[in-house]
Formats: C-alpha cells, sequence, structure tokens
C-alpha cells in the first residue's frame, strides 16, 4: 500500500471525527438554544401574568379610567416600556382579561351543563356560573358597561370581541340543544343569541345593584327564566305560529340593521 494511500484514508478518518464532533457541538447548541428560549418563554409568560393581575387590582381599587399604564408598571415592579411591551394599551389589558375569563370559564360551564337536564336548569346553571366568576369584578365590569358601543374594541358587541361573543353563545346552543324542550327550527337559529342577550342584560342588571349580595338581581333573574323557558316552550304550539313569526321576523330586521350599521357585525 502506497504511503499516500495510507496517507489519505488517515486523514479520512481525521475529518470523520472532526465532522462528529461538530454534529455533536451542533446538537448540543441547538438543545441549549431550545431550553433557553423555554425559559425565556416561561419568563416571559410570568411577567405577562404579573402585569395583568396587577392590573385588575388596581381597576378594582382605583378605578379603570384612573388607572394609567405608569401605575400599572410601578405595581407590577416592570420598567413602563416592559409593560407596554406585553400591553400597548389598558384596553389591552382588559381584553386580557375576557381571554383569561373565556379559558376559565370553558370548564366550569362544560361541567355545569353535564350537571343540568331540562332547559331551565341548563340555562340557570351556565349563568349561574358567570356571575359567581365576575363576582370579585362587578366594579370593573361597572366601568367597562360605558363601552357597549359595538364601535369600541372593549364591547361585547365589537367585532374585537367576537370570538369571545361567539363562544359564549355556543354554550347557549347546547343548553338549548340538550334541555329536552321542541323548539322550531326557524326559532331554533336565533334562540342561542336571544339568550345571550337575555344574560348580558341581567348581568348589567347585576353589575349596578345595589341590594344586600344583590337579592334583587336574583328574584329577577328566577322570575324572569321562568317566563323565558315558558315562552320557549309555547313557541311550538300551532296556534302562536303566527305571533312566532312576528317575532322572529323583528330578530332578523334587528340583526340585518346591527349588521349595516357595524360593517357586517351580527350580534
Amino acid at each position: 500500500m502506497s504511503a499516500e494511500l495510507i496517507e489519505s484514508r488517515a486523514l479520512t478518518k481525521e475529518l470523520n471525527g472532526f465532522t462528529i464532533v461538530l454534529d455533536i457541538n451542533s446538537r448540543l447548541s441547538e438543545h441549549l438554544n431550545m431550553f433557553k428560549n423555554a425559559k425565556q418563554t416561561e419568563k416571559g409568560e410570568l411577567t405577562r401574568k404579573t402585569i395583568l393581575e396587577r392590573a385588575l387590582q388596581l381597576f378594582r381599587d382605583k378605578g379603570f379610567e384612573a388607572t394609567t399604564m405608569r401605575d400599572v408598571a410601578t405595581q407590577a415592579n416592570v420598567a413602563l416600556g416592559a409593560a407596554y411591551y406585553y400591553f400597548d394599551s389598558k384596553d389591552a389589558i382588559v381584553m386580557g382579561f375576557y381571554e383569561r375569563a373565556q379559558e376559565h370559564l370553558a370548564p366550569l360551564l362544560d361541567q355545569s351543563l353535564a350537571d343540568a337536564k331540562g332547559l331551565h336548569d341548563r340555562l340557570r346553571a351556565i349563568i349561574r356560573v358567570k356571575l359567581d366568576y365576575f363576582a370579585a369584578d362587578r366594579k370593573l365590569l361597572g366601568a367597562l358597561s360605558a363601552h357597549i358601543d359595538p364601535n369600541h374594541p372593549l364591547s361585547p358587541f365589537s367585532k374585537e370581541t367576537c370570538s369571545i361573543r361567539d363562544q359564549d353563545i355556543a354554550f347557549f346552543s347546547r343548553a338549548v340543544e340538550g334541555g329536552k324542550v321542541r323548539v322550531p327550527e326557524d326559532l331554533k337559529v336565533h334562540l342561542p343569541r336571544v339568550l345571550w342577550l337575555y344574560q348580558m342584560g341581567l348581568i348589567l342588571f347585576w353589575v349596578y345593584d345595589s341590594s344586600p349580595k344583590q337579592a334583587r338581581t336574583m328574584k329577577l333573574f328566577d322570575k324572569s327564566l321562568a317566563i323565558v323557558v315558558a315562552l320557549v316552550k309555547l313557541s311550538s304550539f300551532p296556534l302562536l305560529r303566527p305571533i312566532r313569526k312576528l317575532a322572529i321576523g323583528l330578530l332578523e330586521i334587528a340583526y340585518e340593521e346591527d349588521a349595516l350599521n357595524a360593517g357586517g357585525l351580527t350580534l
């Protein structure tokens, strides 16, 4: 075997070994970067959560309008720029509050529907879950109720809150589907949204109810829900079909008008 061939083979082995070392170093670097990114993401999520929690507490104690982003940054013990990095405005903080509430409420609403059988009990259960969940934030909800205009991003009727609204309406759809009450098909299309609007009116009354433990709201809730469920049951009676058609016509006009006014938005 020639000296050149022996030298070539030796060099090939060295190069292969060097390539293996580089590959190992590259893989280690990738794992270290993944670990670093994971830690950064975890830290970022914790910072975001802290800012949100401190901001909500300020909104409760000081009021939404009176609280500034500088107040939020100070309370969260972060730089003002960091607060703006995670939330570019107080409105963004409230949207974070909405999204967190949606996430927390979903399993609670699932369970409430699983436990309740009739339409009355199912509707009562899902509305009651929300009243209990938002009990600590009645004052904040009262401040936010000023933004009822669908053109305001924080409005429950806005384009920005559409996905949250649709998910909430979907729970009313499920309540109706499993409620063991026959609902005419022409009404079933609109009923979940009507029930959602009923809920919103009830929550608005509850927000401003100054009676002890909001006792007036509970009375209104019980009596009005009984009427709502009775009307749903009566809607399938043949003799009431003309009245039902008139009511559905009104709903269609209202939804159409809302869509035109909000550039395609439907409640």
